[in-house]
């Protein structure tokens, strides 16, 4: 079995990958939490793939807590301005670092970043309300609610921008109306993508402005335990006439569920099994000093540098295409979703 002097590094909420570590000839993986779907996910894959490519893999999971994360080998960053002081020791010892779906933030010593086109996923959140509301031809108003990210989540920002310069407009003409008043990324943040903090906010701004049974007609959600919660508060409290189009993000389990049933309206998945495959090139690139694949060498500013990325293309789906897209590519079975 191939050996090699590196590691993966997790960054904010991901995996990370480094072509040197001072002990142990191996490829580090380091999770954040066990306790979302898909950093199980890709972690598995990950391994799997690293395995295949014929490294030796070390797993581990840090379980959502920074201090912890800094203090085990294998580096997993909740929040990406708290590794300083280990991307420095990293770069002290010819680390090279790739962030894995979240940047690290405030340092120089990131020298790749792998994730999705989150602006991306944003903007086809927005697009999918503007369609199925016809906002470009009907004559509204129609109600809306927000729910975004983590505000440490570098990403978070950019799939609620990416939602907004699709949907701002429709709100400056007052064709869509946000009745809580609420639009601002600060306003409509979730810490740490809890579902139960996306639920509590949802259930103070419909007993604040919904009590009456008023109608809402979207919600949009920036990723699927935000939209969990949304979706559990409306169970509970909403009394409209027609169920609101909710967004997400991820696909998973529960919310796909919820697609089917028709309680969530779309998922925007990414295919972490592409995300994983192009992080594994990109480890036998560095390590074989080979030109390191990159499409995006503009956007992804962590503060400190541009960083150099690799961006995969998400999809959306919903009850129309959900097999297509989730089980017909294996991402899924129909055991699954039952």
């Amino acid at each position: 079995m191939k050996k090699i002097l590196a590691m993966l590094l997790v960054a904010m909420l991901a995996l990370s990958c480094v072509a040197a570590l001072a002990e142990g000839e191996l490829v580090g993986v380091s999770m954040p939490t066990k306790d979302l779907q898909r950093w199980n996910q890709d972690g598995a894959y990950m391994e799997e793939k690293l395995k295949e490519a014929g490294y030796e893999v070390e797993l581990q999971f840090a379980s959502n807590d920074v201090p912890t994360q800094l203090n085990v080998v294998v580096i997993a960053a909740i929040e990406g301005s708290s590794l300083g002081t280990a991307l420095d020791k990293a770069a002290e010892k010819g680390v090279k670092v790739i962030a894995y779906d979240r940047l690290l933030m405030d340092n120089g010593n990131v020298d790749y970043y792998a994730t999705f086109d989150n602006y991306k996923v944003g903007t086809v959140q927005g697009t999918y309300i503007k369609d199925q509301l016809d906002l470009d031809n009907a004559e509204g108003p129609f109600v809306m609610e927000i729910t975004a990210g983590d505000p440490g989540d570098n990403n978070a920002r950019y799939f609620y921008q990416g939602a907004m310069d699709v949907l701002k407009p429709f709100i400056d003409d007052g064709k869509i109306v946000v009745t809580s008043g609420q639009t601002e990324f600060d306003q409509v943040a979730t810490p740490t993508w809890k579902t139960d903090v996306a639920q509590k906010r949802a259930e103070d701004i419909l007993t604040a402005n919904y009590a009456n049974g008023e109608q809402i007609d979207a919600w949009l959600c920036s990723n699927d335990s935000t939209a969990l919660g949304v979706t559990n508060a409306l169970e509970a409290n909403y009394g409209g006439e027609n169920w609101p189009i909710i967004t997400g993000q991820d696909c998973d389990i529960a919310n796909t569920k919820n697609m089917i049933a028709g309680k969530q309206s779309m998922s925007v998945f990414k295919d972490t099994r592409t995300l994983a495959a192009q992080v594994v090139k990109m480890v036998g690139q560095i390590l074989s000093g080979e030109e390191v694949d990159v499409n995006d060498e503009e956007t992804y500013d962590n503060n400190v540098k541009v960083v150099p990325s690799f961006l995969c293309d998400p999809v959306f789906a919903d009850a129309n295409n959900y097999k297509e897209i989730l089980i017909d590519s294996g991402y899924y079975t129909e055991d699954d979703l039952k």
